[in-house]
């Protein structure tokens, strides 16, 4: 597949912050999006622009030494830690972070997603795992997601909320929905006495599944 050229890359990434807000994921200036380019560099959203202001040139350049164009805006608080995925995961193009309502309750109370749903599968693994707790815009943030995210596609983060991550945009965007719905829904099971888990087996042949489920794959060139 033809990797998209940046131009499109922002239009996408304004796309996604908007369709964040419009799904009830994000609220004012919250969260968060990057998109790799070549070289080590990155595009990622502005600091403190609401979703619904943003154009594709407010996407900021980040290079690979942490610098951005002069007249550039301010980059999101949270770059580091996207640059830190990035850097970390050559399979994957596009980082999503959030606060949707669900998922943070659960990060809060520093409850992981057990795997009481097929879907919990969609994140890489058996479970959706909890990122240790940082200052926001730290190194430190970034590095403790990194290590929980090593081999999966979501998590939450304590205290904070839940990130995403992919070969696309689209993709990165959808895996931050699901996570949101496995979210809502095992917050409704505590409500009623508790969820009845799937076993490591069947998660397992999920996984599978999923490695082979739909028209493309997740490979670093399907950006």
């Amino acid at each position: 597949m033809a990797k998209a050229s940046e131009a499109d890359l922002r239009e996408g990434l304004v796309d996604v912050m908007q369709a964040m807000d419009a799904r009830g994921l994000n609220r004012g200036t919250s969260g968060n999006v990057s998109a790799r380019l070549e070289g080590g560099a990155m595009l990622v959203s502005p600091s403190g622009v609401p979703a619904a202001r943003l154009e594709p040139q407010h996407m900021v350049l980040v290079r690979a030494d942490g610098s951005t164009p002069a007249g550039a805006l301010k980059p999101s608080s949270e770059w580091r830690m996207h640059r830190q995925l990035l850097a970390a995961r050559p399979d994957v193009n596009a980082v999503v972070h959030c606060h949707s309502r669900y998922a943070t309750t659960l990060a809060c109370a520093g409850r992981p997603i057990p795997p009481l749903h097929y879907m919990v599968a969609v994140a890489g693994g058996a479970d959706i795992p909890i990122a240790p707790y940082s200052t926001f815009g730290s190194a430190e943030l970034g590095a403790g997601v990194v290590e929980t995210l090593a081999g999966r596609y979501g998590a939450l983060m304590a205290n904070h909320g839940q990130i995403a991550l992919a070969p696309r945009l689209d993709l990165a965007l959808a895996i931050a929905e699901e996570i949101e719905e496995q979210a809502a829904i095992y917050w409704g099971t505590l409500m009623i006495g508790g969820p009845t888990l799937l076993s490591a087996a069947e998660i397992d042949v999920v996984l599978q599944r999923f490695a082979v489920y739909g028209q493309g794959s997740r490979s670093a060139e399907d950006r």
